[in-house]
């Protein structure tokens, strides 16, 4: 039979062979530069937010330092600028380099480390323990988090008083001491050793509720498997838990060395740590009692500015060596 021609059929449409299997169809396409902005539109509230809160006073600080800002300019409304002079101020004596910055550097360091190895200890714990035991361990370090470091530090000072405190009648009792007692917050060294412990008293419950947490991502196998290979407890965190908690333990190290780096409260408070005792300053009260207490904002600036700085080169050069050592794995 011949072809028949359908009265009224459409001719099929043309396929264009040209385009790929899966190709979209065509249709209005989104510009890319709103796609790319999309993000930065998102994020524009929040980071005017942290711009105002954060980034003006930095500013605002840096431009004061190189300024002479005292009471006299504050009432004339005219600060003169005086370049590095304020730096050099800081820079040239022998006050910085004798005590005021070993007295920031050598705190932190021991503060910090105190307080990984503490808050790593009381993890570890809580992952033995019972869920009852557990909680009511996890509560009493919540305590010690939550209280203010006002009151803590006025808990310490009580603890320690030269004349009732109860260290002082345990010492006595003893007969270490005698009944002239003996004033713990003269002597450099035995005033940061309780501001070490105030510190790190309030600062673990923080590590060790955040390391008990990188704690559940363990896999216990690895454990399982390396306690049948005879491997001590110590050789299983180091070869096992530390490797995996890495990022976590690089997380707390390097908020506690900003926290304890720009101390001001707990050194504050105590006994000759307002400015009496000048031998047991750190870079955050020297900067306060300069500016607020003897008027001297441009110098008070400068020495914030340098904090800020030597935290800023304390965090980079940690992660630094971080990101290097994950690179050789």
């Amino acid at each position: 039979m011949g072809n028949v021609a359908v009265s009224g059929a459409r001719p099929a449409p043309s396929v264009d062979r040209t385009d790929p299997p899966g190709a979209r169809p065509p249709g209005p396409r989104r510009p890319r530069l709103t796609v790319r902005l999309r993000p930065w539109l998102l994020l524009a509230a929040p980071l005017l937010v942290i711009a105002v809160l954060l980034l003006y006073p930095i500013v605002r600080v840096v431009y004061l330092s190189f300024q002479t800002y005292g009471l006299k300019e504050i009432i004339s409304g005219k600060p003169r600028f005086v370049g590095l002079d304020n730096y050099r101020e800081v820079f040239g004596g022998s006050y910085l380099w004798r005590t005021v910055l070993p007295n920031t550097v050598f705190f932190a360091v021991f503060a910090v480390l105190g307080t990984i190895v503490l808050g790593t200890l009381v993890a570890l714990l809580l992952q033995h323990l019972g869920p009852k035991t557990r909680a009511t361990v996890i509560g009493a370090s919540l305590v010690a988090w939550a209280m203010p470091a006002v009151t803590g530090t006025y808990v310490w000072v009580w603890i320690f008083d030269p004349d009732s405190g109860l260290v002082r009648r345990a010492l006595q009792d003893l007969g270490v001491i005698g009944p002239e007692g003996f004033n713990w917050f003269t002597e450099r060294l035995s005033f940061y050793g309780i501001a070490e412990l105030n510190v790190i008293h309030h600062s673990y419950p923080f590590i060790a509720i955040t390391l008990f947490a990188g704690l559940t991502t363990v896999p216990p196998e690895l454990h399982e498997a390396a306690r049948l290979d005879g491997a001590s407890a110590w050789q299983r965190f180091w070869n096992i838990t530390f490797p995996v908690l890495r990022p976590v333990f690089a997380v707390v190290t390097v908020l506690s060395t900003i926290w304890d780096f720009k101390i001001f409260t707990q050194i504050y408070l105590m006994p000759g740590g307002s400015g009496t005792n000048p031998e047991i300053l750190n870079l955050g009260v020297w900067s306060y009692m300069k500016a607020i207490t003897q008027n001297q904002y441009g110098l008070g600036s400068a020495i914030a500015v340098l904090l800020t700085v030597v935290l800023l080169v304390i965090t980079a050069v940690y992660l630094r060596v971080l990101f290097k050592e994950d690179e050789l794995r």
